[in-house]
């Protein structure tokens, strides 16, 4: 399914604190998760998992046009990302131990928050919509016209001068926060330069944001060791001054989690597939791998010796979350496919929706015959009830958080709720679970 972005083309794979003590618990959105101490073989105390209750946040940025992926593909991208982690004693510092790193990578949207742009652009669209009913060509001509060039500006690498980037990093906050309340360090990578370069599902596209994948992780090896380029290039995100965050020695490269949306979802499962491990730093061991909403049409690179979880909505126009589909039968390690009833695509990053008031935020559902409701994109076309932004969010935050807890920590009570055992509390029941044991 072709599914136009503000002018351009987005092709989906539809056919898109101080340690706390061993065995204390922390709260996922009201579930009890005992610390993963408590397992055998599991981190110690003061290690990853601590549930710390302070959360830090830096970033890094060495260039917009720093990463130069691997030919045929043909463009540059830039090598940054937002970093959250759980901070030591007296909120200084990164805690204690050796914490799992997950790697975040955002999908397909436009690159530049250029609201002037944006705002011609919908008229434009408005002006085009009266043409083609009015029959005239030549005036819906001049306003496909306009509208090609306002999405070039949109989706320019680098911006114009003046116009900052569109976060898209950004938009996952909410879980990296989440995330290292309970030990874990957080990466989520820019690649708006691949954005504003890639066309449709080339499997190009998915090897750049793969190699993409692979260069933060060699950055993080290389820093874990007191060298490389990231030291003494971290600067606090609020201030923008530089970090004494030291991450040297405590981040553990043999529990590295990777994590997608949309077209990155696509990128972290080829990243993930069996054929491109020889393709991850020296070192490094990706343990689990979560797509939320990953795009691709392509099966022919299997995932099957990488626990993995697809996370999608019924309402999201983009995939259908046919990776579990794919791997299953000859999968030797665990799949799990999570379904939100009423789910779309956008509400998974705050960047894209519309409560952020940024630049291109909506709700890409189709919308139903009564308000309020969406039209499912899983063959069958029903009505369903659409979920809030806030909403969608907990339920991603919950789910994420088991997955990784279970396959970065080691915690088993976290696989209740990844069977479909038990339900994620004080949200609304519509999340149905597919469970795939290993082959």
């Amino acid at each position: 399914m072709a599914v136009e972005i503000h002018g351009r083309k987005s092709f989906g794979g539809r056919v898109g604190t101080a340690a706390l003590c061993a065995g204390a618990a922390v709260t996922m959105l009201g579930v009890a998760i005992p610390h993963p101490a408590a397992a055998a073989g599991a981190v110690s105390p003061g290690a990853a998992g601590s549930g710390s209750p302070s959360v830090g946040r830096v970033t890094y940025d060495l260039g917009k046009q720093a990463f130069v992926p691997a030919p045929p593909y043909q463009g540059k991208n830039e090598i940054a990302a937002v970093v959250h982690y759980p901070k030591g004693p007296g909120a200084k510092g990164v805690a204690p131990g050796r914490h799992p790193l997950i790697v975040m990578q955002h999908g397909l949207w436009n690159t530049c928050a250029d609201r002037a742009a944006q705002n011609r652009m919908v008229k434009a669209r408005k002006a085009l919509a009266a043409a083609e009913k009015a029959g005239d060509k030549a005036e819906a001509a001049r306003q496909l016209k306009i509208m090609d060039k306002m999405g070039a500006r949109l989706s320019a690498w680098p911006c114009r001068p003046g116009i900052t980037s569109l976060p898209s990093s950004s938009g996952y906050d909410y879980l990296a926060k989440d995330l290292a309340r309970q030990g874990f360090v957080v990466v989520s990578m820019g690649a708006n330069g691949i954005n504003a370069t890639s066309s449709g599902q080339a499997d190009s596209v998915y090897q750049a944001r793969a190699g993409l994948i692979n260069k933060h992780l060699d950055l993080w090896r290389q820093l874990n060791a007191g060298k490389g380029p990231l030291k003494g290039k971290l600067k606090e995100a609020k201030t923008g001054r530089s970090s004494s965050a030291s991450f040297t020695r405590h981040v553990d490269l043999g529990r590295v989690g990777t994590l997608g949306h949309s077209m990155g979802g696509g990128g972290v499962m080829q990243h993930a597939s069996d054929k491109r491990h020889g393709d991850w730093p020296a070192g490094v061991k990706v343990k689990a791998a979560l797509g939320l909403a990953p795009t691709a049409t392509w099966e022919n690179e299997p995932v099957t010796r990488v626990p993995m979880a697809v996370l999608w909505g019924t309402c999201d126009q983009v995939n259908t979350g046919e990776y579990v589909k794919w791997n299953k039968g000859r999968n030797k390690a665990p799949l799990h496919g999570i379904t939100l009833t009423g789910g779309n695509h956008n509400y998974f990053n705050t960047q894209w929706s519309p409560r952020s008031g940024q630049v291109s935020g909506e709700n890409d559902a189709v919308p139903g015959k009564r308000p309020g409701r969406c039209v499912s994109q899983d063959g069958t076309n029903q009505q369903h009830k659409g979920l809030d932004e806030t909403t969608q969010r907990k339920i991603a935050t919950g789910y994420t958080s088991a997955f990784f807890r279970r396959y970065l920590m080691n915690d088993t009570s976290a696989q209740a709720l990844l069977t479909g055992r038990k339900k994620l509390p004080q949200v609304p029941n519509v999340v149905k679970v597919q469970y795939v044991k290993p082959h």
